[in-house]
């Protein structure tokens, strides 16, 4: 009896466990809580009515993002506004300065004649006093009479006509020479009032750019203020959203648990009707598979790429960089400033291009003189090399070097550093501008 019992033991073992002691089946659990229709729809409701809300606060900051980056296009092209201002302040300083210098020198070269014209005609009175009182070389009556001959007397007779008219042409030559002195210094103080007129005018400029920079600035900081906002009301109602969703979730879970209880209570019962097949129910197939089937630029171009490439990573600075390398930047009394370029040794847009080609040839400072330093070629049509720029009606903000493959290499404004990135064509000027071939 011990061996037939040992024997059964697997079967016995088998049956219990599929079925419980004494065959009387698995004990199905307690049924979970199964939340109404009403329950669930109105969850769903509320879930639905929280995604509405994100999906108008999304477009609402899709909206609102747009705006800002026209924004930020706006503070560039203001910035780069104040680049060329400050560029063509340089030039009318040094304009006139120039004029004020040649202005000083023709007043001298006037001076100088002036004093040479009354040393000539102190000399001429001094001949003419002294020739009614010496006698022998000079034009008195004495010089006649006390001549030893008719010859002798004719001879001082000429020489004193000789000797004066000498002076006399010489005060005619010094007065003519006065004049033209005269006239080039009314014309050099004309070209130092016209110098200081433009350098005025250049200064109005600046003035005005600095101030439309200004005002492009505080409309970006209040716009990028709007944007916090909606991103903050965004996140709030996509937290709402997640509870609302946890919740149908949650009642959904609960559902399909009571179903699961279900199911697995009618299978139960249906095992219990098949005890005996199930005892000896067999395994499944195993799974196949097999392995997975087998399966020109020139030197000059890639010198200006190579040069740009070198600044990858280097601070945004605006107003920074020459051709020497990057430089600090400079105050422009606003975003620039918050970022404190003015503190960082780098390059902005239009320096990193002047970096760029410096071995090539010389750029100014400013991205919208840039444009037009080359040949323009339809954007189709561009290439390794070129130099891409964005702006409008109003004039050039951002220009940056075009490396082929749809990428480009830019410094693209404060807080961010030299890149590498795709090009963007929104905003793009539709021709881009060729320097080399």
């Amino acid at each position: 009896m011990p061996r037939v019992r040992r024997g059964l033991s697997v079967s016995t073992l088998t049956l219990v466990l599929l079925f419980g002691a004494g065959g009387t089946g698995l004990a199905a659990p307690p049924p979970p809580p199964n939340p109404s229709d009403s329950e669930i729809d109105s969850s769903k409701a509320d879930a639905n009515a929280k995604a509405g809300e994100v999906g108008r606060l999304t477009n609402q900051l899709a909206q609102a993002e747009q705006k800002l980056t026209q924004l930020q296009d706006e503070v560039e092209l203001k910035q780069e506004q104040a680049n060329k201002a400050l560029v063509d302040l340089q030039a009318a300083q040094d304009d006139a300065a120039q004029a004020e210098n040649d202005a000083k020198a023709a007043r001298a070269e006037a001076d100088a004649a002036s004093a040479a014209i009354e040393k000539a005609r102190t000399d001429l009175k001094t001949f003419a006093a002294a020739s009614f009182q010496q006698g022998s070389t000079v034009g008195s009556l004495s010089a006649y009479l006390s001549a030893d001959s008719p010859k002798d007397m004719l001879a001082r007779a000429q020489l004193l006509d000789a000797v004066g008219g000498n002076r006399l042409n010489a005060l005619d030559r010094l007065q003519q020479a006065q004049t033209e002195k005269s006239n080039k210094d009314a014309a050099a103080r004309k070209a130092a009032e016209i110098a200081q007129q433009k350098q005025d005018a250049a200064r109005r400029a600046k003035s005005s750019a600095d101030a439309a920079r200004t005002v492009a600035e505080q409309a970006q900081d209040s716009q990028a203020s709007r944007n916090s906002l909606l991103e903050k009301d965004k996140s709030d109602v996509e937290q709402q959203l997640f509870a609302a969703q946890a919740k149908v979730s949650g009642l959904q879970g609960q559902r399909q648990r009571y179903q699961d209880w279900l199911a697995q209570k009618q299978r139960e019962d249906e095992e219990r009707a098949r005890q005996t097949a199930l005892a000896a129910s067999g395994s499944g197939g195993r799974p196949s598979g097999g392995p997975a089937p087998a399966g020109p630029a020139g030197s000059s171009i890639e010198a200006v790429i190579a040069r740009a490439l070198s600044k990858l990573g280097m601070p945004y600075a605006w107003g920074g960089g020459n051709a020497s390398g990057p430089t600090r930047g400079i105050r422009d009394g606003g975003v620039a400033d918050r970022y404190g370029d003015y503190n960082k040794i780098g390059f902005d847009c239009s320096g990193l291009m002047i970096y760029a080609f410096a071995g090539v040839r010389s750029l100014p400072h400013y991205s919208g003189y840039q444009y037009s330093a080359g040949r323009q070629v339809p954007l189709s049509q561009m290439r390794r090399g070129d130099l891409l720029f964005w702006g409008g009606p109003g004039g050039i903000h951002h220009v940056a070097l075009y490396l082929g493959g749809g990428q480009m290499v830019e410094a693209p404004q404060s807080g961010l550093r030299v890149r590498v990135a795709p090009v963007r064509y929104g905003g793009i000027m539709p021709y881009a501008t060729r320097l080399i071939g």
